[in-house]
């Protein structure tokens, strides 16, 4: 499966032919600013939760592209109000199949608000069954042990993970949620964009080794196959 990284915690997947995009924020990301916005493809754009770091260009990528948004409800009638009229709503626990495959959304334990301060619903992870690849994308979240009932559900080859602590998992959890969800092979995102949550990527590397567990951080605008 290919993986295509665009900072912070955005980045694409390409499964059956389709571009999926998560949480784009690019435009307003310094680390992110050789990527061009306006060449990114994306047939579906998932959204974690309502933080401006995860929607900052979803609604000028979605006017250009035609993509389907999929968010919470909250944030479903956010972009609906923007009037983007290809947005689906599903919240943790429901699941929705797709030319591509099949996604439930799962608990995220993360706090999620517009820049105004008002409520953008409930945080959110999705577990992503295709043809050749399952995978867990976590959102921003701290280690739950809910993350234990993924493998009842899917048998993943990977997952994405926020490594940058402060505001969601370190290392430290993230190794311990990737036991809890029984994979080897790990993506980092969330890290470095901002002071207080910069990290020792050598460091953060040696220790998924320790434990046994790939840990893979792609350059901005860098791709990769899982």
């Amino acid at each position: 499966m290919k993986i295509t990284y665009y900072g912070h915690s955005c980045f694409a997947i390409e499964a059956a032919g389709k571009h999926i995009l998560f949480d784009p924020f690019i435009s307003g990301n310094e680390l992110a600013k050789n990527i061009k916005i306006d060449e990114i493809k994306a047939d579906y754009i998932f959204v974690s939760h309502g933080h401006f770091d995860h929607i900052l260009d979803v609604t000028s990528i979605a006017n250009r592209t035609g993509a389907t948004i999929v968010a919470s409800w909250e944030l479903y009638n956010y972009f609906s109000n923007q009037g983007i009229k290809n947005v689906l709503p599903i919240n943790p626990g429901g699941k929705a199949d797709f030319d591509f495959g099949t996604v439930k959304a799962v608990v995220a334990q993360h706090s999620s608000s517009f820049t105004d301060g008002t409520y953008a619903g409930m945080a959110s992870g999705f577990v992503f069954k295709t043809d050749h690849s399952n995978f867990y994308y976590s959102g921003d979240t701290a280690l739950t042990l809910d993350m234990t009932l993924i493998p009842k559900w899917a048998n993943l080859d990977f997952a994405v993970f926020p490594i940058g602590d402060m505001l969601t998992m370190g290392v430290e959890d993230a190794i311990e949620a990737a036991q809890f969800v029984q994979v080897n092979k790990v993506i980092g995102v969330h890290y470095d964009t901002f002071g207080f949550i910069k990290i020792d990527q050598h460091e953060a590397i040696q220790e998924f080794k320790k434990a046994g567990i790939t840990l893979q951080l792609p350059l901005i605008g860098q791709s990769i196959e899982i």
